[in-house]
């Protein structure tokens, strides 16, 4: 059986036609899996370029503080984790320091009497025990014998070198609240506290290392009121302290504790 030429021509271009569909939707379907391939790799690195911009996007908040004596304004700093470790502790010693033996409270001025001399070497310690002692008419016991309390706010402590490099200098600027028994007309007072200090061998005593367990100790502490009143030159105070002199204080205060 034989085909008419023109109806061989016709089969012969049918099927390159559709020799050439299938080309064209394999090439189709290579242009969309590359496609797709794209756009999936544009969305993760657009989600990878997102997290990595993630931190410019936090909102940091910060501390404006005015003083109440002087009226400036000043930006608190924040803390960034980035201090060292001897800085950080040091920091907390003078805290504690200063707020425990500043205030007084009659229901634990013998503790707080104890723990200071735990932080003072033993010149300080004669220092404090003359403070304290009932016969000093400006004993805490005498001052406060009315049932008068003090409490103590710390606000800053700043760090300085000496001359030659040596770091064992601090100011502390703390806040003195005297509350009259009554609970009427306290008054406040700022100072200034220069410390020097430095680390030395923890004490023996077990009650002194469960205060102090690094050997910390206050050498020299000079305090004096911010703003100093017209008649007044300030205070000047070397060292709180003594633990054996407490019980001393107590005889001497007639049975009374501080």
């Amino acid at each position: 059986m034989t085909r008419e030429p023109a109806l061989e021509a016709y089969y012969a271009e049918a099927a390159s036609w559709e020799a050439d569909r299938v080309a064209q939707q394999r090439r189709s379907a290579r242009v969309a899996w590359w496609v797709a391939g794209a756009g999936w790799v544009c969305a993760i690195a657009a989600s990878i370029a997102l997290m990595g911009l993630t931190p410019l996007k936090r909102v940091v908040p910060f501390l404006i503080r005015v003083d109440s004596t002087t009226g400036v304004v000043d930006v608190v700093p924040a803390y960034t984790g980035q201090a060292t470790l001897s800085q950080t502790v040091t920091r907390y010693f003078l805290t504690h320091y200063v707020s425990t033996c500043e205030r007084f409270n009659y229901a634990t001025a013998e503790s707080d009497y104890e723990e200071c001399g735990a932080f003072q070497t033993p010149k300080g310690n004669e220092a404090w025990y003359a403070r304290w002692n009932p016969a000093n008419p400006s004993s805490p016991l005498n001052v406060h014998k009315d049932g008068s309390t003090v409490s103590v706010q710390v606000e800053t402590v700043s760090f300085f070198k000496r001359a030659d490099g040596v770091a064992n200098l601090a100011q502390v600027r703390y806040l003195t609240i005297e509350q009259p028994e009554g609970g009427t007309g306290a008054r406040s007072q700022h100072w200034i506290a220069t410390i020097e200090y430095a680390y030395g061998q923890p004490s023996s005593d077990p009650s002194d290392r469960l205060w102090n367990p690094l050997g910390f100790k206050v050498l020299d502490m000079t305090r004096e009121p911010e703003v100093l009143p017209a008649s007044d030159a300030g205070e000047t105070m070397t060292l709180p302290g003594s633990a054996g002199s407490a019980a001393q204080a107590h005889r001497m205060s007639g049975g009374r504790q501080p």
